[in-house]
């Protein structure tokens, strides 16, 4: 069978498939290009999913030796809901914030004040207490369901910010409610709200360059939106590439979940879509690559989607545990970008996998480019292509004209995914979004074959294996040392993570270690942030003609040192 073109497959199903009808909706005062039989919001999305989970009956969820049927998890759901809003008063509007490492009860608790018509507060679990304190005051949420571990961090904040935490473990002594306790022998009865689609979703925290993480809130329509993008390109796929005729029915879709869950890479092409793509979930508690090799292997795992940090210990454990993984199907990276050698190892080791690459951003529910299989080997540098066919995309210089295709510009986007705002931020709001389209911060280019590579980024941040790290989180922990004067932080290069943080500060005459500055910063930002290396010097950092710290000459005389001590040790 021959093969039809991408314009030819959006094409035909856009026109012959209802999940992919297009229209337009006005939007906050905006036209967008839309999908036009969307289901409302996300619990509609979940009940409208039970047909390609066999009615419900498929199993579903997988976590250590506990597992879910779809019904099962559904139930589970409308229980948590039950208990939110009879025990709390939870209903539309509500903010309830998340705070815990990969479990069910995650996936449960989204979906559960979803239901209700609620917001879910996605908070990092990595935070300390400081900048847990911040996001719950940002996004005023008191409600809070969270591990052990996240208790403890969240116990001095109970009483100045009136907080409820319903604890996942064992009774704390400050008298949390327990989950599992909790949940046991209630009923499953809660109002179901009238949702519109353009009412918010979650809050889901980004690092910014203004030092504060900004509170990044994304719609129903949103989510859902980049949802159905996705579900539309796997849809397409065999109709670009076919399979042969006498080829077996491609095997039910297993997603391994190893990316935190609090990151919109794991909870929007991973979690939202399993439940319209009909597929299973393995969700992993934290990252540990002989553990995901094992999983695999076991469970039949076919979709792996990590940073490529993990891409890379995925092969090394496989390679030292002798398991050739052969039901992956597809091996992608988001988050960071994958080093350009990796590509050809993995298709090396995995040959029966689509290795593919994505970018978005959590302001774009995730949507943005990709790029898979042939396309990617051959542009192993690149970004991807634009998905269609609700986005649309230009590139601008900075006094906001388009530029030419090959020509390099800010990458801006127009979609229904794009965030509706950021949190209390109106100034920042504003810079960002105008009349629909979305200025990413990010610099690239178009080649005419729609090929999109990500060449540089406007905004200070540091993508630390696929944690983004703002330079002004980092400067503002340092300057809280007394014996600090002024501090610049940057990306330094790393063959695991990508990137890590590195800085330069100058001190007082008062003697100051590397150590000391790092053993200061570990209660100050979370550990990820704190800087690999410290330059220390008496002199001021360099600057350049409007005053500003220098941050590019900073970076390279301090990078230029770095690489070389590195190649002596």
């Amino acid at each position: 069978m021959t093969g039809i073109s991408l314009s030819e497959a959006v094409t035909k199903l856009t026109a012959e498939d209802p999940r992919f009808a297009l229209g337009t909706a006005d939007i906050r005062g905006t036209s967008y290009r839309v999908f036009k039989n969307l289901p409302d919001h996300t619990h509609a999305m979940m009940t409208n999913s039970r047909s390609a989970q066999g009615n419900g009956a498929l199993e579903y969820l997988v976590f250590e030796n506990q597992r879910w049927t779809y019904s099962a998890f559904q139930h589970d759901v409308d229980r948590m809901a039950h208990r939110l809003h009879h025990d709390f008063g939870v209903s539309q509007g509500t903010r309830v914030a998340i705070a815990m490492r990969n479990c069910p009860a995650f996936l449960i608790a989204i979906m559960a004040i979803s239901a209700l018509g609620g917001v879910t507060v996605f908070l990092n679990a990595w935070w300390i207490t400081k900048e847990l304190d911040y996001a719950l005051r940002d996004s005023a949420a008191r409600l809070i369901i969270a591990d052990d571990d996240r208790a403890e961090r969240l116990a001095a904040l109970k009483k100045p910010l009136s907080l409820s935490v319903i604890s996942l473990g064992t009774a704390h002594a400050d008298g949390g409610t327990v989950l599992s306790k909790w949940l046991m022998g209630c009923d499953i009865d809660y109002p179901t709200p009238g949702i519109n689609p353009d009412e918010d979703f979650a809050i889901m925290y980004s690092s910014g360059t203004t030092g504060n993480p900004k509170g990044v809130v994304q719609t129903h329509r949103g989510a859902i939106s980049a949802v159905y993008t996705w579900l539309m390109q796997s849809v397409m796929a065999p109709l670009i590439d076919p399979p042969p005729s006498d080829a077996p029915p491609p095997p039910r879709p297993v997603v391994l979940i190893v990316t935190p869950l609090f990151h919109v890479t794991a909870t929007h092409p991973m979690f939202l879509l399993s439940m319209p793509a009909g597929a299973k979930l393995v969700v992993m508690h934290k990252w540990c690559a002989e553990t995901a090799a094992r999983l695999i292997e076991d469970e039949q795992v076919t979709r792996f989607l990590g940073v490529p940090t993990q891409s890379a210990d995925l092969m090394a454990a496989a390679e030292r545990l002798g398991l050739s993984l052969s039901t992956l199907s597809y091996i992608g990276a988001g988050g960071a970008k994958r080093p350009a050698a990796q590509v050809g190892d993995l298709i090396q080791q995995f040959p029966q996998a689509q290795i593919a690459t994505g970018w978005g951003m959590t302001e774009t529910n995730a949507n943005g480019i990709g790029l898979i299989g042939d396309d990617y080997l051959e542009h192993p540098g690149a970004a991807g292509r634009l998905y269609p066919p609700v986005q649309e995309i230009r590139f601008l210089d900075d006094d906001g004209r388009v530029v030419a295709p090959g020509e390099v510009g800010e990458i801006t986007v127009k979609s229904p995914c794009n965030m509706r705002k950021y949190l209390n931020k109106p100034k920042e709001t504003a810079n960002t979004l105008h009349e629909g389209w979305l200025r990413t911060g990010d610099l690239g280019r178009i080649n005419d074959n729609g090929i999109i590579t990500i060449v540089d980024r406007k905004k200070n941040i540091i993508i630390r294996g696929g944690e983004n790290i703002a330079c002004l989180d980092v400067e503002g922990a340092l300057h809280r040392h007394p014996d600090v004067l002024e501090a610049c932080a940057f990306a330094l290069p790393d063959d695991r993570l990508g990137e890590v943080v590195g800085a330069s500060v100058q001190c007082s005459e008062k003697p100051v270690t590397q150590d000391a500055l790092q053993t200061f910063l570990t209660g100050q930002i979370a550990h990820f942030k704190v800087p690999i290396r410290i330059w220390i010097q008496s002199d001021p950092l360099p600057r350049g003609a409007t005053d500003k710290l220098d941050r590019r000459t900073i970076q390279a005389t301090c990078h230029g040192d770095f690489v070389s001590s590195e190649g002596k040790n």
